[in-house]
């Protein structure tokens, strides 16, 4: 860290988010000696999760576990970590500069923004006690703890339709609950009558369950189907509006446009994990959030040369 304009703490690098993707390119750039500050709010998107699960030698570790080893080998590396939140970051001069929510500014060369999405959570009683124990997002990421139980999926008519065909890999008895009617087509309620997929489109009273494990749903109608996994289809947004400030391109699902490397439109600026277009696992966010560091760690060598 080095001290800019008016005594402001200055930086290679600010990376935005402190999560898998964040962490992912601290480290690189930490190995690559450049000064780099991580700021994270603190509010990670899988922290209801038991476990994680895809990413080759930490299968099944708790989220919370990850991070802390994260953030405990990137300030091996000279990595500044601070638990605080960005509030803005705009262009100034050949850089950027950033307000903290503690009061602070901060100046940087190049922004990574790991600022995620957030899952949209329907009003249901028991959705957030379950959560993260039978209600879940990603059948990728927890279809083999449930698998051979009842599932269903909760969502929309086409998105709830697409994710209880691919539950049918880890379960022969799958519902969609569709929380109120919703507009199915022909060909999507043939498609689940053929493939013996239950359909309840009587809004949802509550979810109960049994201990921690989520067990059962009860329907408006007084009917109860069992259950032992929900898949939530209900929607995500992004977490943050610095992508849109910062000028980069936003796809119709919310997501920012950016190359594997977190390249975007916005000069200087690198999106990584799951606000980009990519698939939503942490395996792949701590990937992008590598090629990104990569990629900026060349493009500081260049400018650095071009001073000598």
């Amino acid at each position: 860290m080095n001290e800019g304009r008016r005594g402001v703490e200055r930086f290679d690098v600010l990376i935005v988010g402190g999560g898998p993707a964040g962490l992912g390119a601290a480290l690189i750039l930490g190995r690559c000696r450049r000064n780099v500050l991580v700021c994270d709010a603190g509010t990670p998107r899988n922290a209801p999760a038991r476990g994680i699960h895809g990413l080759l030698g930490h299968d099944g570790l708790p989220p919370a576990e990850l991070l802390r080893r994260g953030r405990e080998e990137a300030r091996r590396y000279g990595v500044t970590i601070r638990d605080v939140e960005v509030r803005d970051v705009r262009r100034s001069g050949h850089g950027f500069e950033a307000d903290l929510a503690d009061g602070g500014r901060v100046e940087a060369r190049k922004v990574v923004l790991a600022t995620g999405m957030r899952d949209v959570l329907p009003s249901i009683e028991g959705i957030l006690t379950y959560y993260g124990r039978g209600v879940y997002h990603c059948p990728i990421c927890d279809g083999w703890e449930c698998r051979d139980q009842p599932m269903g999926v909760l969502g929309p008519a086409r998105r709830a339709t697409r994710a209880a065909l691919s539950l049918l890999r880890w379960s022969d008895d799958v519902f969609v609950f569709t929380h109120g009617l919703s507009a199915f087509t022909d060909d999507e309620r043939r498609m689940l009558e053929n493939h013996r997929i239950g359909l309840r489109e009587a809004p949802i009273l509550r979810l109960e369950g049994e201990g921690e494990d989520l067990a059962r749903v009860v329907l408006s109608d007084g009917e109860v189907v069992p259950r032992r996994a929900i898949f939530l289809k209900t929607g995500e947004v992004p977490r943050s509006d610095l992508p849109t400030k910062l000028g980069c391109k936003i796809n119709g699902d919310g997501t920012t446009e950016a190359e594997f490397h977190g390249s975007t439109e916005s000069e200087g600026v690198f999106v990584v994990g799951d606000a980009s277009p990519r698939v939503q696992l942490v395996s792949v966010a701590q990937a992008e959030g590598a090629a990104a560091a990569v990629r900026i760690n060349a493009i500081l060598q260049e400018e650095d040369l071009s001073l000598r």
